[in-house]
């Protein structure tokens, strides 16, 4: 991060023309990832996650048509011990909106959690749910957690028919009626491999996560599961998700 590898910017283009127009610094430690528009046309702004911050920013036309952004959301890091850190950070791996621009769904694929935060329309999303799926954190882990600004003691490892769930969080999909977020636990295999050995010999997961789309909130559904290590030529890594018949990012 430091000797500028990642990227830090967040960069507005006019396509018309193919010219770069704004550039907004997020900072040396942001490496910004995953950009979400809200799906009401006439709506111009969205929100972008940066993974190691753990910082989500909402961005936004004004009315000179230049664009402005602010941050909205954050995410502390934990101080931990028995990690390659003594801090480990918030890691956002992927952003998405439900189709009515009521929810902004993130998954952390480093603590472990799925959080789900209501977009009010004061700009100020609230964290109105949070689930843990794996993560790095779990009780009887080889991480302890010393200092933690969210939580009182280390989530439970999550146990779906039988199967334990190794990895973190990495990719969600959202069904169109918003009710059934689909999450997958694979991020990226050099990665997975450095940070959850166990993903690699047992394969990857997706499970169902049923969302209260009135007053909001998560829960694990226990009678879904598709264990991809027992694909018939090896365990697999699942990650990105799509519906045929279309989802929250169409």
């Amino acid at each position: 991060l430091s000797s500028g590898v990642y990227g830090r910017r967040l960069n507005v283009w006019n396509l018309s023309c193919r010219t770069l127009t704004q550039c907004f610094d997020l900072g040396e430690d942001s490496l910004p990832l995953s950009v979400k528009f809200l799906h009401n046309p006439d709506a111009a702004e969205g929100y972008v996650a940066c993974a190691l911050s753990g910082i989500i920013y909402r961005f936004y036309k004004c009315e000179a048509k230049n664009w402005a952004v602010e941050e909205v959301i954050r995410i502390p890091a934990k101080d931990v011990s028995g990690w390659i850190m003594p801090k480990m950070p918030a890691f956002i791996s992927d952003l998405i909106i439900s189709t009515d621009d009521k929810f902004l769904y993130v998954c952390n694929w480093l603590h472990g959690d799925i959080r789900q935060y209501e977009l009010s329309k004061n700009c100020k999303p609230r964290l109105v749910g949070q689930v843990f799926v794996g993560g790095s954190i779990l009780r009887g882990g080889p991480v302890t957690v010393c200092r933690d600004e969210e939580l009182k003691c280390q989530p439970e490892p999550l146990v779906v028919k039988c199967k334990r769930i190794y990895g973190g969080p990495a990719k969600l999909q959202l069904s169109l009626d918003g009710k059934r977020l689909y999450v997958t636990n694979s991020f990226y295999s050099t990665w997975d491999k450095q940070f959850y050995p166990n993903l690699i010999r047992e394969g990857s997961a997706m499970v169902q996560i049923d969302v209260d789309t009135e007053k909001g909130g998560l829960t694990v559904n226990k009678n879904f599961l598709v264990d991809f290590g027992k694909e018939p030529n090896g365990p697999c890594l699942a990650h990105d998700i799509r519906f045929p018949s279309g989802d929250s990012t169409s």
